[in-house]
């Protein structure tokens, strides 16, 4: 059996920064396949790779500057997140994680697949709460990974970009 891991990344004291923790959040207690696992990464970098190990594919769900209005999401892989950084970077948490997704490749020897679900932040202030424009996108973020899910039985990758 496959095993996936949906990895939210971000902080939930500021606001739209905790995107990534509030779509796991929505996708707790949903029918999913299996062998999917859900983590709540926090702001953890480094630290998350034992939890990593293993994995077939990870998708993770961060909060993501692309210079669409707020509330976009993006679906990237690495390849896109790097070619983008040498311009400007990308994530709000420079995506570190993908470097511990590096090393954890070079300590098993294989590369998981890997896919970068952003969505566009309003505002990063102390707050509980996301904004109304990326709570509005919470449902359409999961509605992407559900069809990331349903794809990895046969392997097929979703476009990159704007969604």
């Amino acid at each position: 059996m496959e095993k996936t891991i949906i990895l939210g990344i971000g902080n939930l004291l500021l606001k739209d920064e905790g995107v990534g923790i509030h779509a796991i959040r929505a996708l707790e207690g949903r029918d999913l396949p299996p062998g999917v696992e859900l983590i709540d990464g926090g702001t953890a970098g480094f630290d998350l790779l034992p939890l990593l190990e293993g994995a077939d594919k990870i998708i993770v769900v961060d909060a993501l500057r692309g210079g669409e209005p707020p509330g976009a999401v993006y679906r990237l892989t690495p390849a896109d997140c790097q070619a983008r950084q040498q311009d400007s970077p990308v994530s709000l948490h420079d995506f570190g994680i993908l470097e511990g997704i590096r090393a954890l490749e070079i300590i098993e020897e294989r590369a998981p697949r890997v896919v970068i679900i952003g969505v566009e932040p309003g505002e990063i202030d102390w707050g509980w709460e996301l904004t109304p424009e990326v709570a509005a996108s919470l449902p359409a973020v999961v509605k992407l990974i559900e069809k990331e899910l349903k794809n990895q039985e046969n392997r097929n990758f979703l476009p990159s970009g704007p969604v």
